[in-house]
Parts: C-alpha cells; sequence; structure tokens
C-alpha cells in the first residue's frame, strides 16, 4: 500500500490565495488538503481539531497573526510542523516566527516544485528556508552580539529564570523558543553583564536592579 498523503492545513486570509494552492496540491498525490483558515485563530482551533501534519501559515493577517497561532499551537502540544508562507523576508517578521517554533520560512514567489518539496522536508522533521531569509540568518549569526546596553525583554525573562533555577531545556519551555535560542540569549546577558557563568549573572542582576529578590 502507498504511505499516507501528507496531511496539510492552509492559513492565509485572501481566499485567492487559499483557493490557489488547494487546486495545486489537488494534483499532488502525497498531500492533502484537510482545511483552511482565515487567520490564526481559526488556525488554532482547525489545527486541534484536525491534526495536520504540517500547516502552511501566512504571518501577517487581522486578528491574531501568524507568529502568536505559532506560539500557540506550540503551547498546546500541537504535532503539526509549521511551515511559514509569506510575503515578507524582513527580520521583524523572520526572526519571531523561527523562534515561535516554525520549521521553515517560504515566500510566495516559491515554485510549485519548491513548496511541495518543502512540505516534504518539514513532514520529515527538516528546515527549509527561502534563499534570502537563510542569508538574513547567517548575517545574524555572524554580527558580534552586543557586548554593552540594557538587556532585551527576552533576555531580563531568560535571566529571570535562570534566576528561579531553571535550566535552559526548562527556560525553552517556559518561553515557548528553541533550547539554542535560550542559549543565544543567555550570551548575550554573559557579554552586556560583563560575566562568564550563570551564577555571575543572577548576581549582577540582582546587583543592578534587574531582579527582584524573592519574598
Amino acid at each position: 500500500m502507498p504511505p499516507e498523503p501528507i496531511r496539510v492545513l492552509i492559513v492565509d486570509d485572501h481566499p485567492v490565495v487559499r483557493d490557489g494552492l488547494h487546486g495545486m496540491f489537488a494534483r499532488v498525490a502525497d498531500i492533502e488538503v484537510v482545511g483552511e483558515a482565515a487567520d490564526g485563530r481559526e488556525a488554532v482551533d482547525r489545527a486541534l481539531a484536525l491534526a495536520p501534519d504540517v500547516v502552511l501559515m501566512d504571518l501577517r493577517m487581522p486578528g491574531t497573526d501568524g507568529v502568536s497561532a505559532i506560539r500557540e499551537l506550540a503551547a498546546r502540544g500541537a504535532a503539526a510542523k509549521v511551515l511559514v508562507l509569506t510575503t515578507y523576508d524582513t527580520d521583524s517578521d523572520v526572526l519571531p516566527a523561527i523562534e515561535a517554533g516554525a520549521s521553515g520560512y517560504l515566500l510566495k514567489d516559491a515554485s510549485p516544485a519548491e513548496l511541495q518539496r518543502a512540505i516534504r522536508t518539514a513532514h520529515e522533521g527538516g528546515t527549509v528556508l527561502a534563499p534570502s531569509v537563510a542569508s538574513l540568518l547567517m548575517d545574524r549569526v555572524r554580527r558580534p552580539a552586543p557586548s554593552t546596553g540594557p538587556l532585551s525583554e527576552r533576555e531580563l525573562e531568560v535571566l529571570a529564570l535562570i534566576a528561579k533555577g531553571r535550566n535552559n531545556r526548562e527556560a525553552a519551555a517556559e518561553l515557548f523558543i528553541s533550547e539554542a535560542t535560550v542559549k543565544t540569549h543567555l550570551m548575550h546577558v554573559y557579554a552586556k553583564l560583563e560575566v562568564n557563568d550563570r551564577a555571575a549573572a543572577v548576581a549582577a542582576g540582582y546587583e543592578r536592579g534587574l531582579l527582584q529578590p524573592r519574598r
């Protein structure tokens, strides 16, 4: 017997886009569209009800946006892989989506063959990035971490969890981000506080008033 087709949920606020994708996948034997959603809130509800293998997620939608939906799906324990399909490839779009747990990030100018290949790769646990997105992430990695300045909101959240005794995996679970992202935030915290380890970071956090003593 042939393997079961990959079950896909299409999320986009434009009916024409949903119809076009639906029609394209109708001709693909190993991909089956099991549902559609017009915004992030509906996407979460439909994903939990239909249990798709892959969610094709637009980002900028009225109401609940794509990144919020990705975060909520992770928080609710949804097993579906989320593949972002959008028009935008800026820092402010790409990084939050990847941090929220997206398995891949494609642009809407991708060819049908590229999109089908990306769905198969995401379903198998791989990561797929549009070339411009891969270049952006590489630039971010190569850019030196800030050594001065205030901690960002996320860095403060990581520091607060470390102060409570959480390890990297536990902190990642509580913040719905990857363990690798927690490590990156910690490296930035160390650099900004001019310390070399977790204990020193926590001590510096209390000393500088970034952490509130427990009562």
